[in-house]
């Protein structure tokens, strides 16, 4: 198969339909070992060790202002997404954007699960909300402006990292390449009120959690970005202009 860079696929195998079940069957053995080490490996993940969360971070959205605890929501477990949307931004990044659009609906079916999932990000809220309702959003989201979450989870960099290009991010002291970055925290809290942090996923960590990008991986082209990573993406609204 050749793809010439315009999204045109040339020279690709044909075969007959015996041929192509074959192929098929074959390739559905390496998809069964796959699926059964990602079973394996999110056992593990769920082994991991936690960490108990000792500060008091306040967050501001829809109920006011709620402590980490409490926008568990009544739930033990709790799913962050970390938005990027820097305090002095007008919108979210559109990236972020793009994944968010997949949260509307899927609230209700974890919580079923005993999980509440929010987004975070260190915009004042006021402009979370307003981007919110251009985006056709429901889901909960919040603003961490007035705490050092986003610091402590390592999803945001002083400006002196930013300069120096020196920062902890993706659990190694490198470029983190934006003063903001994208990224999931997981907690839980017991029983006591106790909270601790599960795991947390960065950078390509975060593939796994990409919905769009696993069906572009199903289409014939692929993700089609000639190793630009996803330069195509906007905003929802923004498309054709």
């Amino acid at each position: 198969m050749k793809n010439d860079g315009g999204g045109v696929i040339k020279n690709h195998a044909v075969a007959s339909h015996e041929e192509w079940l074959a192929a098929r069957t074959a390739f559905l053995a390496k998809e069964k070992e796959f699926t059964r080490l990602q079973d394996q490996l999110n056992q593990e993940r769920r082994e991991l060790p936690w960490e108990a969360v000792r500060k008091e971070y306040a967050f501001e959205g829809p109920d006011g202002k709620q402590t980490l605890a409490e926008i568990f929501d009544g739930k033990s477990q709790l799913i962050v997404y970390h938005f990027m949307f820097e305090p002095n931004a007008n919108a979210g990044c559109p990236h972020c954007s793009l994944r968010a659009d997949g949260f509307n609906g899927i609230g209700v079916h974890l919580k079923q699960r005993d999980v509440t999932m929010v987004a975070v990000s260190r915009a004042p809220y006021s402009k979370l909300a307003a981007y919110q309702k251009r985006m056709g959003w429901n889901f909960k989201w919040v603003s961490s402006s007035d705490t050092d979450f986003n610091f402590d989870y390592h999803v945001s960099f002083t400006p002196e990292e930013s300069a120096k290009k020196n920062a902890f991010y993706n659990f190694k002291i490198q470029d983190p390449q934006a003063p903001e970055r994208e990224g999931h925290s997981v907690f839980y809290k017991d029983e006591s009120g106790a909270v601790f942090h599960c795991y947390s996923c960065y950078d390509r960590g975060n593939d796994k959690l990409n919905i769009h990008y696993h069906y572009l991986d199903l289409a014939p082209k692929g993700r089609d970005e000639g190793g630009r990573g996803p330069f195509w993406v906007r905003r929802h609204d923004e498309y054709g202009r």
